[in-house]
């Protein structure tokens, strides 16, 4: 590995630490984005049942405003459940486009990288094609050794600048598709919650047992 990065010169250091880059942010959103973290699939029927039981109070919406996504974007229809469904929705609706922020974060990094790095790779390959001309012009093509290193620092940052933009652009739409799967589930619970309140229908579904 270390001869590979001497060979690729010193374009190879930012894309090692592209890599690295990639690797944390994977590894960090594939954390923050668990389903069962940012929607836990009981919380609706949780707070439906406490609303219900008249015990919900300002500690109650603090708590669920900590507690998750979800939580953050509940809690602030909760919070305005008094004024009016109009009000609640608009709440609600301000709540998750701070959550959905949140959530995007270090997207728009890995979707740099993943346009960076193969022009970092080509940059390496022009240089490497620089010093193979430059060998020809001052010693011919007799000299293999020179000729070799120069072709050898092309192809590898070109290889190297692919290998790190690839798995970013994966990570990327990937992670874009949780987001917008959590964001759909997210909007849709909240929904039930504001009918729910205002008689509209009642929760259904597994969450409603809330235990």
């Amino acid at each position: 590995m270390y001869e590979l990065l001497v060979a690729g010169g010193w374009l190879m250091i930012p894309i090692l630490l592209c890599s690295i880059s990639v690797i944390a942010i994977a590894i960090e959103r594939g954390w923050a984005l668990r389903p069962a973290r940012v929607v836990p699939p009981k919380l609706l029927g949780q707070v439906w049942h406490t609303v219900k039981q008249n015990q919900f109070s300002r500690e109650h919406i603090l708590e669920l405003k900590r507690s998750s996504p979800l939580g953050f974007i509940l809690a602030a229809g909760l919070a305005n459940a008094s004024h009016g469904r109009d009000v609640m929705k608009d709440s609600i609706d301000e709540a998750a486009g701070q959550v959905i922020h949140k959530l995007e974060r270090y997207l728009n990094v890995l979707d740099t990288i993943a346009s960076i790095a193969p022009l970092l790779g080509l940059l390496g390959t022009v240089f490497g094609m620089i010093q193979v001309f430059n060998a020809i012009m001052l010693q011919g093509t007799g000299n293999a050794g020179v000729l070799a290193g120069g072709i050898s620092q092309a192809l590898i940052t070109t290889a190297a600048g692919l290998m790190v933009a690839i798995p970013a652009m994966i990570c990327h739409r990937f992670f874009e598709r949780r987001i917008d799967s959590l964001a759909i589930t997210m909007e849709d619970q909240a929904v039930r919650l504001v009918d729910a309140l205002h008689g509209e229908r009642s929760i259904q579904g597994p969450e409603a047992n809330g235990r």
